[in-house]
C-alpha cells in the first residue's frame, strides 16, 4: 500500500527497523495457569514464556528518496467484541481507514440472556452479553475469499502473483530484524549481518518476559 498504483515491492527499500515484544498477561500465574488448563501441561509460560503484544517500526524510502514509515502493533492480550483487524494509511493528500469490528450489522444481549462465551457471532468473541458487532461472512471481511480467488486465477492464468516468494522472505527478515531489535532494545539498520542465522531468544525457550 505505499508504492505508487502498479509498482513492484522493489520500488521501496527498508532502511532500519525499531520493535519492542512484551508478555502482558499470559506469563502472570493466574493466566499462565488458565492456558496451561486449555492447551496442556507442556504449555508453561512460567517457564518458557512468548510474547503477546509486540510493536515494530519500520523507516522506508521510495524511488524517489522520499521516508515511509510503517508501524504495526499486535496484541493476544485484547479483550473487546472480537477480533479486531485495523489499519490506517496517512498520505499527503489522502488518508484511509479500516476496523474489522466497525460492522454495520449489531446485536444487543441483555444481562438476563445466560451462555457460555463463545465464537458464535465474531471470532475471538469474549461475551455473551452486552453490544456486539456481527460479522455476515467473516472469511470476506478478512479477505480470505478475495485472496484466494486472487490465487486460484493466477494459477490458472499461468502468471506469477503480485506476492511472491520473494516477498515472504523479505517479510521473514524484516520480522526477525524486529526480534533482534527487540532483543538488543536499539534501532537496527536493515539488513543487519548474521540475519540469516540469527534465532530469537523466544524461539529457543531462553527469552525473560521480566
Amino acid at each position: 500500500m505505499l508504492t505508487k498504483p502498479g509498482a513492484p515491492r522493489a520500488s521501496i527499500r527498508p532502511l532500519k527497523v525499531s520493535a519492542q515484544i512484551a508478555s502482558l498477561k499470559w506469563s502472570r500465574p493466574e493466566y499462565s495457569r488458565i492456558l496451561q488448563t486449555n492447551m496442556g501441561k507442556e504449555v508453561d509460560y512460567q517457564k518458557t514464556p512468548a510474547e503477546d503484544f509486540a510493536r515494530a517500526t519500520i523507516n522506508y524510502v521510495d524511488e524517489d528518496e522520499n521516508p515511509l514509515i510503517v508501524e504495526v502493533t499486535t496484541s493476544w492480550s485484547y479483550v473487546g467484541a472480537g477480533l479486531r483487524l485495523s489499519l490506517e494509511v496517512l498520505g499527503p493528500e489522502y488518508s484511509l481507514t479500516m476496523n474489522s469490528l466497525d460492522s454495520g450489522l449489531k446485536l444487543f444481549l441483555s444481562r438476563n440472556v445466560k451462555g457460555s462465551a463463545g465464537e458464535d457471532l465474531v471470532e475471538k468473541q469474549n461475551a455473551e452479553q452486552g453490544l456486539m458487532p456481527v460479522l455476515g461472512n467473516e472469511a470476506a471481511e478478512y479477505g480470505y475469499e478475495s485472496q484466494n480467488r486472487y490465487f486460484v486465477q493466477c494459477f490458472l492464468d499461468g502468471r506469477q502473483p503480485s506476492e511472491n516468494f520473494h516477498a515472504g522472505l523479505e517479510v521473514t527478515e524484516l520480522l526477525m530484524t524486529a526480534y533482534m531489535s527487540a532483543e538488543q532494545e536499539r534501532t537496527i539498520p536493515f539488513k543487519p549481518e548474521g540475519l540469516d542465522t540469527f534465532v530469537p531468544l523466544v524461539a529457543q525457550g531462553k527469552w525473560n518476559a521480566r
